[in-house]
């Protein structure tokens, strides 16, 4: 059966989960929830997820929400993008947990209230407040890959695919790879991964969609 990803492309959790089904080689097909219109917020989709949010993935009679969640549950099943000994499943999980507090969990808002919020709502201080915070964790990603290609171990895993969620979109969110010089390298060795998508081209919507 099917594993179904219910996402939208311009969110960048839904994007880790997404790529990392990607990358993985499992079978897998996008079902496109429209946010921006309310879809989270029906009572048919909080039945799917109680926390209103995407990604939600379903494999027959499993449902899980989540991203870091579904990237394990990825590994698990198809035995790619993973750890080869507990030392690295738990460094992957730091790595995991960092993107949630300090990467994505800082990124994702700043490119909702810079791009999706109505321009009379926007907050010039908290924005600015928020991509000073992700500044400083994009210091310290750049610092930790500096000489390594990965975050963890010899090749790619669901740590490089969390923390990369974000990045890869256009829309300005006060981060310029090209003043990580390592995350810009990092970043393009993700992209040349075989199988690798932009999120507009993986997930069904994008901001062209509603203009």
């Amino acid at each position: 059966m099917t594993i179904r990803l219910y996402c939208f492309g311009e969110s960048g959790n839904a994007y880790k989960a997404a790529l990392s089904l990607e990358l993985s080689g499992l079978g897998w097909e996008a079902v496109y929830v429209d946010f921006f219109h309310g879809a989270t917020r029906t009572p048919e989709y909080r039945k799917l997820n109680a926390m209103g949010e995407v990604p939600v993935m379903v494999d027959g009679d499993l449902t899980l929400t989540q991203s870091g969640v579904i990237q394990d549950y990825v590994v698990e099943k198809s035995g790619r993008l993973g750890w080869n000994s507990d030392a690295e499943r738990r460094e992957i999980l730091r790595w995991i947990l960092f993107d949630n507090h300090k990467n994505s969990g800082v990124a994702g808002p700043i490119r909702f209230n810079m791009n999706f919020l109505p321009e009379d709502k926007r907050n010039a201080d908290v924005n600015a407040y928020l991509v000073s915070r992700h500044n400083g964790a994009m210091k310290v990603l750049n610092s930790c890959l500096d000489g390594r290609d990965w975050l963890v171990g010899s090749g790619p895993t669901i740590a490089d695919i969390a923390n990369c969620g974000y990045l890869f979109y256009p829309e300005p969110f006060g981060f310029d790879r090209t003043a990580f010089p390592n995350i810009d390298a990092w970043l393009d060795r993700i992209a040349n991964l075989p199988g690798w998508k932009h999120p507009y081209e993986l997930m069904p919507g994008s901001p062209a969609d509603r203009a």
